[in-house]
């Protein structure tokens, strides 16, 4: 017999050996030694109050022995012979469409602009010491996409979209801890996330598949309303009917071809803003009532802020506890930043970006001339903005939060985790007012919400801009370009995804969409 509970146990509790089969037994009113096993369903911490309280929910098999294998299983196949699906792209839509292309038997064509992991770490380093961005490979693209350097966050709220346990479950067969499987907030580390994509390339290729990295996409062939071929940056041009195409959001070149071949493209809105850093004692302190060090058996503390200012969102995105601000542009004479952490989240710093919902029919009257790629163009602006103001290299221009809220340039600024370093720069005057406006009305209240967080201990780095792709490609209920046969926009780039999870199902259903009829 199998029983689910639910169980609260303080942190005083926690430390207790065997609690959870304490408590079990207790709330079945039996003896311990008719418990057979306990499996943990879920794990999430409830620190509203100064008492925090660990909630658990397990299941206790009763005199039947606790499953050692999952109920999941992969059926991969040998398709070396199989007929082929092109895929642009190996983020998490893109390796999930290949994994799930070898499940139906058909083989999959990974064409991939950067380079893999292993190779992506130079161009990496080669950001952050020597201010160089190589535009096939950095943090936005080479083997794994965006997510594989920064953070490997697997929230999402995407439930309706897919089988998320499915996606969960295949990152655990490829080497992903099964804490993923527990927690609330499941998280990977960005220095585990290397090792596991780079398994989901190997069974890739063990069944029969192709990952052709470096190998950038420069044109379509279209004949009759028909993808019929592939060009590519050397010249060479492949055969392809069915094309899934999970290029990313910052794949700006893909959308200024289907714009040029006069292939719908539709404006989309998205959000725009900055990342705020604080010490990670000071965020611990206001989310677990401490002074001092947090308790061992808690992890780096996190936040979630939402404030309507104006009519529109200002919210936090991305937080990463314990973790690190990256430089993410994928151009030279442009300025990103973004965040990842470590498994561990043993950074002394917590960062987050805090942006302003920017609506693309109403927001851009400046842009109207570049048609649905204003949001696009306006965001390019920004990070060229941030360039010029963080000293025309990957510095960032960053202010305290309180100078930032109050108007006024820095006179220094605080240690930061950001790797190519601050430059002092009045970010409250650059910025938009659209969004600087916003911003520092949206500070206040989040400095209401969490007694503590406005202080001038936190820095204001620009920009945070690539919070999701500000161009959507549509795509009719069978998941195919409306215009041209045979092309299944897919994934962050297409518009239809949100990070690693919901890009990872989107990727599996553009699969089972692109075989039909092959």
């Amino acid at each position: 017999m199998i029983k689910d509970l639910q169980l609260r146990i303080s942190l005083k509790e926690e430390k207790i050996p065997n609690i959870l089969l304490i408590k079990s037994a207790e709330n079945l009113g039996m003896s311990r030694d008719k418990i057979s096993g306990i499996k943990v369903l879920r794990k999430s911490i409830d620190a509203r109050k100064p008492k925090i309280i660990l909630n658990y929910k397990v299941a206790v098999y009763i005199n039947e022995p606790v499953p050692e294998t999952s109920e999941y299983t992969f059926d991969y196949k040998d398709v070396s012979k199989a007929k082929p699906i092109h895929i642009i792209g190996f983020g998490p839509a893109g390796m999930y469409a290949a994994l799930r292309c070898i499940e139906l038997g058909f083989k999959p064509i990974v064409l991939e602009r950067g380079k893999n992991v292993q190779d992506r770490r130079r161009d990496l380093k080669a950001i952050n010491q020597d201010h160089f961005v190589n535009e096939d490979s950095n943090y936005c693209f080479g083997e794994g996409g965006a997510g594989t350097y920064s953070d490997g966050k697997l929230y999402t709220r995407s439930l309706k979209r897919g089988d998320v346990r499915r996606i969960f479950e295949n990152l655990v067969f490829h080497g992903a801890t099964d804490q993923i499987l527990v927690d609330a907030h499941p998280h990977i580390g960005t220095n585990k996330l290397p090792k596991v994509v780079t398994n989901i390339r190997e069974t890739i290729l063990k069944y029969g598949g192709e990952v052709r990295f470096e190998t950038r996409v420069t044109d379509f062939k279209i004949k009759n309303n028909k993808i019929q071929a592939i060009q590519l940056l050397n010249g060479e041009e492949l055969s392809a009917n069915r094309v899934i195409l999970a290029t990313g959001h910052s794949a700006r070149d893909i959308f200024y071809l289907l714009h040029e071949k006069k292939i719908a493209l539709e404006a989309k809105s998205f959000a725009m803003g900055v990342r705020v850093e604080h010490p990670q004692h000071i965020i611990d302190s206001i989310q677990y009532h401490c002074s001092g060090q947090r308790d061992e058996l808690l992890p780096a503390a996190s936040y979630s802020l939402v404030q309507q200012v104006n009519n529109r969102g200002v919210y936090s995105f991305c937080m990463c506890p314990g973790g690190f601000i990256v430089p993410a542009a994928t151009a030279n004479g442009e300025v990103v930043v973004n965040g990842m952490s470590p498994s561990r989240r043993n950074n002394q710093f917590a960062n987050s970006g805090i942006v302003v919902e920017l609506n693309v029919e109403r927001d851009f009257p400046k842009y109207e001339h570049f048609g649905v790629l204003k949001g696009l163009e306006y965001q390019k602006d920004l990070e060229r903005l941030a360039f010029t103001a963080g000293g025309r290299t990957q510095s960032a221009p960053a202010q305290r939060l309180t100078d930032f809220v109050e108007g006024r340039l820095s006179s220094d600024l605080n240690s930061t985790s950001y790797q190519p370093g601050l430059k002092s720069a009045p970010l409250h005057s650059l910025l938009p007012k659209l969004i600087g406006g916003n911003l520092r009305q949206g500070f206040k209240a989040f400095g209401e919400k969490m007694k503590g967080y406005y202080t001038a201990e936190a820095n204001v780095v620009g920009v945070e801009s690539r919070t999701s792709s500000p161009v959507s490609i549509p795509r009719n209920e069978n998941l195919e370009h409306p215009e041209v046969e045979g092309l299944f926009p897919c994934g962050e780039g297409g518009g239809y995804a949100g990070g690693i999870v919901s890009a990872a199902m989107d990727g599996e259903r553009c699969a089972e969409a692109a075989v039909i009829g092959l």
